[in-house]
């Protein structure tokens, strides 16, 4: 058997889902009208409300979608993190409009383009006896509802962030709490990821300190999770090598200068890729406890990763030893050639660059009352925990999470 055979049989079946259209680089906000032009005749607009200033204003957007021969309206905004309420309100607004040709257009973070999926994906795909939009909402999360799955075919989208973390612009999911009933869940379908992704770095530089932090160490926790992921594929593999590097240097240097654009682009880069990686790979610990401090205290989705990312690390740092030595060595070549030894570096590397840009480092920073620690623990679960190399119950959580209060 030749070496390329055998190589050939250690590579594993693989899917690899992804936007068909990436434009990436300073100023590809300009191609905006044509990507949608070549989708659709008119757009549907969800944006964040410093979103739209950074992309040229609502008038702009408009007027450079009109010289593409687009009609434009603007239908939502998001304010935060979408909400059932948020969902249905949109719903309740657009789902009687004329769809035909319709392009939804998603300029902000990834709260708006979350937002942005849940319009595109339900607003086909509601029956025409569901009369309860709030329930026809939930009963298509995963674990809270029915698991009703999207089976017409969405609106398509166009994502244009307007952050550097979540990668939203190429996930096949959105994210969705309900404060109420207190959980955060998502509406899944491959229909969701986005015809097109516009990554425009240059929109990124009026993120203040706190945002470009918070969403850059989302994006980091993303490449580390999706990597070391039970569940990884080596193609998304081969691109977090690429792009992790470029992230953990970028991230400093934008924070000391908001406007350096390379330090923008290797972060807008590292999103791209790391939205790529987990709706491929999967993610893990940090993630799955993220959420659930997000439904308990409120706290910023790329916040809380910044603060578990250390531990996850540290706890996952034995059976993922092999894939953070070779993080370690994709960043400094010369790193030890003994995985505990690079992988212990990695670690070490992580939490100094946490410190580096002022990341929370305990629950408590979050609002958590220690008597919360347990159901914290008890509610870290979902699709991202599935992923996490070490099997944790929320017995076994208790006590980490106790570690980093």
């Amino acid at each position: 058997m030749s070496e390329a055979t055998r190589a050939a049989e250690g590579v594993p079946a693989y899917e690899f889902r992804a936007p068909p259209t990436i434009l990436f680089g300073p100023g590809r906000i300009a191609d905006l009208g044509a990507t949608v032009a070549s989708l659709g005749s008119s757009a549907w607009i969800v944006a964040g409300a410093r979103a739209l200033g950074a992309a040229g204003g609502s008038d702009g957007v408009v007027a450079a979608l009109a010289a593409a021969g687009v009609t434009a309206t603007l239908v939502g905004t998001a304010g935060g993190e979408p909400t059932v309420a948020d969902v249905v309100g949109l719903l309740a607004r657009q789902s009687a409009a004329p769809r035909e040709g319709v392009v939804v257009v998603a300029i902000g973070g990834g709260s708006t383009i979350d937002l942005a999926k849940a319009l595109a994906g339900l607003v086909t795909n509601l029956a025409a006896d569901e009369s309860d939009l709030d329930a026809a909402v939930v009963d298509r999360l995963e674990g809270v509802g029915r698991g009703l799955p999207l089976r017409e075919p969405v609106l398509p989208l166009v994502a244009v962030p307007t952050t550097a973390g979540t990668g939203a612009e190429a996930t096949r999911n959105a994210v969705i709490s309900c404060p109420r009933r207190g959980f955060k869940r998502s509406l899944r379908s491959p229909f969701l990821v986005p015809r097109a992704a516009v990554v425009d770095p240059a929109l990124t530089v009026t993120c203040d300190r706190g945002t470009t932090v918070a969403a850059g160490l989302d994006c980091i926790t993303q490449l580390v999770e999706s990597f070391i992921s039970r569940f990884a594929q080596p193609l998304p593999r081969a691109l977090v090598l690429g792009a992790l590097p470029g992230a953990i240097a970028a991230l400093p240097q934008a924070v000391a200068d908001p406007r350096d654009l390379a330090a923008r682009a290797a972060l807008s880069h590292g999103a791209l890729v790391s939205g790529m990686a987990l709706a491929n790979s999967g993610l893990g610990m940090a993630h799955g406890v993220a959420a659930a401090l997000g439904v308990e205290c409120g706290a910023a989705h790329g916040a809380a990763c910044a603060a578990l990312l250390p531990v996850a690390v540290r706890v996952n740092r034995q059976v993922a030893e092999p894939h953070l030595a070779r993080l370690e060595r994709a960043i400094d070549p010369g790193a030890p050639a003994a995985d505990a030894a690079a992988a212990a570096a990695f670690g070490a590397r992580i939490e100094s660059l946490c410190v580096a840009v002022g990341a929370p480092a305990r629950l408590r920073d979050f609002g958590l009352r220690r008597d919360r620690v347990g159901w914290l623990a008890a509610n870290s679960g979902g699709a991202s925990m599935r992923g996490n190399p070490v099997q944790l119950a929320a017995a076994d959580l208790v006590p980490i999470l106790e570690a980093i209060y």
